[in-house]
């Protein structure tokens, strides 16, 4: 058919209406599509859509404007979200809770409180035996359904939800943590004493009071004086107590790694009164509460632990000021610390009793307690199992700076339960712990007045008085046993004695000098092994490396201009003695720096192959832009600055360039460092510029301590780390890298030609 041919189409309105005409039901009249009907009839999604594009628009420029004031108000009123709210407790409304259990009757003053995820252990059946004490053991979603042992009291998940506890509501299914409920339920049935105990350690003895004090008053009780630390050294904030009991080697679980070198005797202990050691920790045989770090670091193969304390070493009590590791497995609690058995809720479980411990003991202070290390109470055997180390990184990073802010925190509150609360509010906000544990404490302390616990009286707080004076009739001597340890990697022969006199040396000359390291390499696998390596011999090891690592303690800094990061930390370490900077690359030998001079300026100025001096004529634009920034800086210098530097480089054409991998500045030049840090400002002048600059400038370098000058400097690195390119004569080793476990295990292997000790970290 052709086009002409077909017939015309009907309009479609015509069409509709036909249709419509047809079947009047099935269809309606279209709508007018004109552009005014439709937008009046659409104006609700129109706005609609236009508020969420503004919105978003409106997000993103917040976002992306910091300097806006819109932004500053966002940005505060999320944070006052994040805030963390202090629980307001009516103390005088808390209402006693009946025991409907079936020993709603039962009632004993001595209690022994286990954790158990396990069928009995025989161990557990001794504790059973034990005269006069009773356990009672918790369990949680790990512990068999048909759990039980004559002699004990079982608490089942169950159970303990029926107790009516308002810590019950916070505590997880399957952590030891739950303990908290059985220490509840101890005060509920009298307890006047709790030892706090696990189910893998054998009481010596089977008697608990062969060495701990189980009463303090009363005709039991043992009305003795006891050895106490000094507390001559303010700076002091943390004892190893192995180390009085005859294992200098051996450090417990939360102790600071920094700490551990501090192997040394005490030089003389002070003494005390017996009867407020409320809270008092014992040695364990065989297994002692150690870390991960110790438990692989030290460990022979697949053979079990089995260390031994001096038994017959005194008891020793922890002056105010220092503090000790107390642990959840060998400690006995006195009734007037009960309220310091709270086991924290949102740390890792390897670290909750330890952190319990340190709270507990800056409270204990408040009311005229303290803690007292006792020798072996029990014998605790080593299951040859895995340590994790993941669940003790709340400890190895957050341990030093919780000690220091738990010494220097203090409290207005009137009431102990009041301070108390108030210092596990400010933990939170200083991150510690976080606001899950600001709620239990809220719950644990209404729970102890729900139980019937009366809080005890605050004493005056002796912290913020000048120490009394230790004369000399009060100073008494004990020397510790020096007991064998298979774990040492040298003799115990006279060997060891001198090694230890060596180490004791060293950390004496650098105990006050802050280690300032950069990491170039991978800080996740190296970051813990520099500080277990010089933290053993320096005040702290502070590490930087381009990317932050808060849970290994690393802070951001970037190489290229570390030296204006270096005035942060001068600024944290006011007392410091001195700050030694070390790039990763670079081995220091300490032993063979005791003869620098402490108070003079160290660098690599006589080492050809590190520091320079470079004609910026006919070279790179780099050196001359780096001249160009030199040049604007020595002209603003103070006279006697630029003096100095002119004396040495008496030529604008010249320029000094130093490796700069290790340096040495005196606590004499760090205001003059940092007068030309500050001159330095936005100019972007290399590290290996900067510092020689500097150096230049604050003396002159015939009075720079010579002592880096014998070091082992090579520019291209061998192809690996060899034993025949290291050298234990020497101060330092360039270049030297290390960038997993293994090169840093082979790298104690051979500098322990110059500390024999070292091998007890591998």
């Amino acid at each position: 058919m052709l086009v002409q041919d077909r017939s015309t189409p009907k309009s479609p309105k015509t069409h509709i209406r036909a249709l419509h005409s047809l079947h009047p039901d099935r269809f309606t009249e279209p709508k007018n599509l004109d552009f005014s009907t439709w937008f009046s009839e659409n104006l609700y999604k129109i706005v609609t859509i236009s508020l969420l594009i503004a919105t978003v628009a409106a997000l993103f420029f917040l976002r992306n404007v910091a300097d806006t004031a819109a932004l500053v108000s966002y940005e505060t009123q999320a944070k006052s979200l994040e805030k963390i709210e202090f629980p307001q407790i009516n103390w005088n409304s808390v209402a006693l809770v009946s025991d409907k259990s079936p020993y709603a009757n039962f009632r004993s003053e001595r209690w022994i409180l286990v954790s158990v995820s396990n069928y009995p252990t025989d161990s557990l059946r001794k504790l059973v035996k034990i005269k006069g004490w009773q356990v009672l053991a918790i369990g949680n979603s790990k512990t068999p359904s048909d759990w039980s042992l004559k002699g004990a009291i079982f608490l089942s998940l169950e159970q303990q939800a029926n107790l009516g506890f308002r810590v019950v509501d916070h505590l997880p299914y399957d952590s030891f943590v739950r303990k908290n409920v059985g220490y509840l339920f101890a005060i509920q049935h009298g307890a006047k004493k709790i030892f706090d105990a696990d189910d893998r350690g054998d009481v010596i003895d089977n008697d608990l009071g062969k060495h701990f004090d189980v009463e303090l008053i009363g005709e039991g009780a043992r009305q003795d004086i006891i050895l106490q630390y000094s507390h001559e050294n303010p700076n002091r904030t943390i004892v190893n107590p192995y180390i009085h009991f005859g294992q200098r080697s051996v450090w417990p679980r939360g102790l600071p790694l920094e700490n551990v070198g501090e192997i040394g005797h005490e030089e003389f202990y002070t003494e005390v009164f017996g009867g407020k050691q409320f809270i008092q920790q014992g040695i364990s045989n065989g297994l002692p509460d150690v870390d991960s770090v110790f438990y692989f670091t030290r460990k022979p193969g697949l053979e079990a632990f089995d260390i031994r304390f001096d038994e017959h070493a005194p008891k020793v009590a922890l002056p105010q000021g220092t503090m000790v590791p107390v642990n959840s497995f060998n400690t006995l609690y006195h009734s007037s610390a009960f309220w310091a058995l709270m086991l924290p809720v949102s740390v890792s479980t390897m670290a909750s009793d330890v952190l319990r411990g340190y709270w507990g003991q800056r409270l204990l202070w408040e009311i005229g307690g303290y803690v007292v290390v006792y020798p072996p109470t029990v014998h605790r055997y080593d299951r040859i199992e895995s340590y994790p180390f993941s669940e003790e990184k709340d400890l190895h990073v957050n341990v030093g700076r919780l000690l220091k802010f738990l010494v220097s925190w203090r409290s207005s509150k009137h009431r102990l339960f009041e301070k108390i609360l108030e210092l596990s509010y400010v933990m939170a906000e200083e991150g510690f712990w976080t606001e899950k544990d600001v709620k239990f404490t809220a719950a644990w302390l209404q729970d102890l007045l729900a139980v019937g616990y009366q809080q005890p009286r605050l004493m005056s707080l002796e912290l913020d008085r000048p120490r009394a004076s230790i004369g000399h009739g009060d100073r008494k001597e004990f020397i510790p046993q020096k007991l064998p340890s298979v774990h040492l990697g040298v003799e115990e022969t006279g060997v060891v004695n001198n090694e230890i006199g060596s180490l004791i040396r060293w950390r004496k000359n650098f105990g006050n000098v802050v280690l300032i390291m950069f990491c170039s390499g991978p800080v996740e696998r190296t970051a813990l092994e520099w500080r277990l390596l010089y933290g053993r011999i320096f005040r702290t090891v502070v590490i930087l490396a381009e990317q932050k690592n808060a849970d290994l303690a690393v802070e951001e800094g970037r190489l290229d201009f570390v030296y204006k990061q270096l005035l942060n930390i001068f600024s944290r370490f006011t007392s410091a003695e001195g700050f030694l900077f070390l790039h990763d690359n670079t081995i220091l030998n300490y032993w063979n720096l005791l003869q620098a001079d402490k108070s003079n300026l160290w660098i690599t100025d006589k080492v050809s192959k590190s520091w320079s001096t470079v004609s910026t004529s006919g070279n790179s634009d780099w050196f001359s832009k780096q001249a160009d920034m030199v040049k604007k800086v020595v002209s603003m210098m103070p006279v006697h600055f630029q003096v100095n530097y002119k004396e040495t480089i008496n030529s604008d054409q010249l320029l000094t360039v130093c490796s700069s991998d290790v340096f040495y500045i005196p606590r004499r030049f760090i205001a003059d460092f940092t007068e030309l840090v500050n001159l330095v400002d936005n100019l972007e002048i290399h590290h290996k510029v900067a510092i020689p600059m500097f150096f230049l400038s604050m003396d002159s370098p015939q009075n720079f301590d010579p002592v880096l000058s014998r070091m082992i400097y090579e520019e291209n690195p061998p192809s690996t780390n060899s034993s025949t390119f290291y050298s234990d004569k020497v101060p330092a080793v360039h270049p030297w890298n290390v960038s997993s476990e293994q090169e840093f295990i082979k790298l104690i292997r051979i500098m322990a030609a110059g500390d024999l000790l070292l091998l007890e970290l591998v």
